[in-house]
């Protein structure tokens, strides 16, 4: 921002806060129930006009509402706020390490990591709906199209392998003792340290032990993809290792971690074809953030546009976490620390680099179907254990089919898509 009046004050600043005045909120009611998004668009768009004395006096009234310990509305504000300093200072990617390094140190190991995604996946369907969506999928595609012993799943996921137990329980209790299938899963990790590596380790064998005692022949391979590098630099073909096996590629909150700039996302898939899998299962979590045409998301309209859809993702996000929380929850405060990151993301940092860039499922069936790929609808059978699922969490969960896939929706806003893809027949 050019000149001293457009100037705003960073994160750390040592000036002194002023009362919220009534100049800086103008019509806003502050008593609504959503006052934070109210403000924090109205901030954004000052920023977006280079109003740096009007942007200035809105976050310092966000300053005194804010709390990452209050409610709902308080927690968004913070979120934001912290976000929309970064962006003013130009200090977004350094902001980012800064959260990082704090989650690094905040946790004691992988395994209380895995425990978090294991808490959530018991109080809230976000996780579980594509997990049971993909494996069911999985499942149906094996017995239904293929004709081979064995089933070999390229999984390209950060479920921490929590998603596998049940699939491998399906088999055993589907399949009698001389017909189970021999399968193997090789989970693509993106790792920094020899600790997630012997984490990962451990983890095979617990996979290993659940199998041996559901009676399914069961191999368990990780890769470690390095760190700071996209999915998009994956050598695929080094993963297909089981001959004959029917091969399925599962990803699972993975794709959008493939910048939309430079086609990458386009590369990852058209590779993922020419592995000719049995089926390809997408789930991602449903927003418009990857400002798809726009390098840097800077063009006019671009930053308030990637800013209202993340309010809006993110406020149905921490929403339903509280719902589905206790307050004082570790586990809980550990999900929102996330939100936060990535938040930052989002909002501050370049859009090159960011591993945060949402999209919707429309999106991605267009992506898909421009690899080479046609969508398999759900079965009934699908989409009966999908709302089994939802009964057994609190009211407000809702599934919508859609032309592929489905939706999961809180309090009708989809916010995540569960989707099954198979090659298109070449003439």
């Amino acid at each position: 921002m050019d000149g001293s009046e457009g100037n705003l004050p960073c994160a750390n600043s040592s000036l002194p806060l002023p009362a919220a005045s009534s100049d800086a909120v103008g019509d806003l009611d502050l008593s609504s129930s959503s006052w934070a998004a109210a403000l924090l668009l109205e901030c954004a768009r000052a920023m977006d006009s280079r109003d740096g004395r009007r942007a200035r006096r809105l976050m310092w009234t966000l300053n005194e509402l804010a709390s990452p310990y209050g409610d709902g509305e308080q927690k968004l504000a913070s979120f934001f706020l912290q976000g929309l300093f970064a962006r003013a200072t130009c200090a977004g990617p350094r902001t980012l390490g800064a959260l990082a390094g704090a989650s690094l140190r905040n946790r004691a190991s992988f395994e209380c990591t895995r425990r978090t995604a294991l808490r959530f996946q018991e109080l809230s369907p976000w996780s579980p709906f594509g997990h049971v969506a993909a494996n069911a999928a999985i499942l149906d595609s094996f017995y239904s199209s293929s004709s081979s012993s064995s089933l070999h799943i390229i999984d390209i996921s950060n479920t921490f392998c929590t998603q596998w137990p049940t699939l491998l329980e399906a088999l055993a209790t589907r399949a009698s003792d001389a017909d189970t299938p021999r399968v193997a899963i090789t989970t693509v990790v993106v790792s920094a340290s020899a600790v997630q590596e012997e984490a990962m380790r451990e983890v095979g064998r617990r996979m290993e032990r659940f199998a041996r005692l559901m009676g399914v022949p069961f191999r368990f391979d990780a890769v470690h993809h390095p760190a700071g590098r996209d999915l998009s630099d994956l050598d695929l073909d080094h993963l297909v290792r089981e001959g004959g096996a029917a091969l399925a590629v599962n990803c699972v909150n993975s794709l959008r971690g493939v910048p939309a700039v430079g086609r990458r996302r386009d590369a990852l898939l058209a590779a993922f074809r020419r592995l000719n899998p049995m089926i390809v299962t997408v789930v991602e979590e449903e927003a418009e953030l990857s400002m798809e045409g726009e390098e840097e998301a800077e063009e006019e309209e671009a930053f308030l546009k990637l800013f209202r859809g993340s309010l809006g993702f993110f406020s149905a996000y921490l929403e339903s976490l509280e719902e589905s929380f206790p307050r004082a929850s570790e586990e809980r405060l550990s999900l929102e620390r996330a939100a936060g990151r990535a938040v930052v993301d989002l909002v501050a940092c370049p859009a090159a680099g960011s591993a945060e860039r949402r999209d919707t499922g429309a999106r991605w069936s267009r992506l898909m179907r421009a690899a080479g790929f046609e969508p398999l609808e759900f079965s009934d059978d699908v989409t009966d254990d999908l709302r089994a699922l939802l009964r057994r969490y609190r009211e407000g969960w809702s599934m919508r089919a859609a032309a592929a896939g489905a939706f999961l929706a809180w309090r009708e806003k989809p916010v995540v898509w569960a989707s099954a893809w198979k090659p298109t027949t070449r003439e």
